[in-house]
């Protein structure tokens, strides 16, 4: 999997991305992180890459020119079929189903913007699609790039220790995760439940799967309605007491 993250700050991709699985992921060979600076790609002397914007307002925005040279650049260096990735708060919800479409590429180039923001006709002009990690603001687009890159990697085949791992984290199936445990038994005087002490791997298997159920019903139902659920499945949430709307025996919603 070919990653190249085109940023004005290449040393924060570069740092962090050498922890955790995306640098292992990269140790192993398994995936390509590379980044390029707009900046190489200015003109003038002071290696200008924003300017002021049309129609007045504050801030900055930055150029058609170095940015599109930057990205015409690492699409050279990329496989074919490498698509071109703006971050930006217009963008789609960036979620597990979209990470799953960009693992199924040979290679993504994600841009990190800055400032106010990207001249519209870059992203008309060379952008393939655009993601947001949120609703909320940021200071510029090499988090956004580095979450969606952690996201992606562990995707790719043999990055992960067990094949399996992917498939069982959270939003995979729609639902949030279920509750885990490890030693000691007890701790602060709560007890494991008994059901993962058993050895009984079709009961903890159903527990899990109740569990991550009723965590997903209280505390996001906004998933549940946009999943939908099995009969099997709301006859659980019937014994949980939870509604539609996500609440369950306390009145709480979640």
């Amino acid at each position: 999997m070919h990653i190249t993250v085109v940023t004005l700050f290449p040393e924060e991709v570069s740092v962090l991305g050498r922890f955790g699985v995306l640098g292992q992921a990269v140790r192993k060979g398994l995936v390509k992180l590379e980044t390029v600076d707009p900046r190489t790609f200015a003109t003038d002397v002071h290696r200008t890459v924003d300017d002021r914007p049309y129609g007045g307002g504050p801030g900055m925005v930055m150029k058609v020119e170095p940015l599109r040279s930057a990205i015409q650049a690492a699409r050279g260096e990329a496989p074919d079929g490498t698509q071109v990735i703006v971050t930006s708060a217009q963008g789609r919800l960036f979620d597990q189903s979209v990470a799953w479409e960009m693992a199924a590429a040979p290679g993504i180039i994600l841009v990190a913007g800055r400032y106010e923001g990207i001249d519209e006709r870059l992203i008309e002009l060379e952008a393939d699609d655009e993601v947001s990690i949120g609703d909320y603001v940021l200071s510029g687009g090499e988090l956004p790039a580095l979450v969606v890159a952690d996201a992606v990697a562990r995707l790719v085949p043999g990055v992960l220790g067990e094949a399996e791992s992917a498939r069982q984290d959270s939003f995979e199936d729609g639902l949030l995760d279920c509750p885990h445990y490890t030693r000691p038994e007890e701790a602060g005087g709560l007890r494991v439940p008994p059901v993962l002490l058993s050895g009984d791997h079709g009961a903890i298997a159903g527990w899990r799967r109740s569990e991550a159920l009723r965590r997903t019903a209280r505390r996001r139902p906004d998933l549940i309605r946009r999943r939908g659920v099995t009969t099997e499945e709301q006859g659980l949430l019937d014994d949980f007491e939870i509604g539609p709307g996500g609440s369950g025996r306390n009145g709480k919603t979640g």
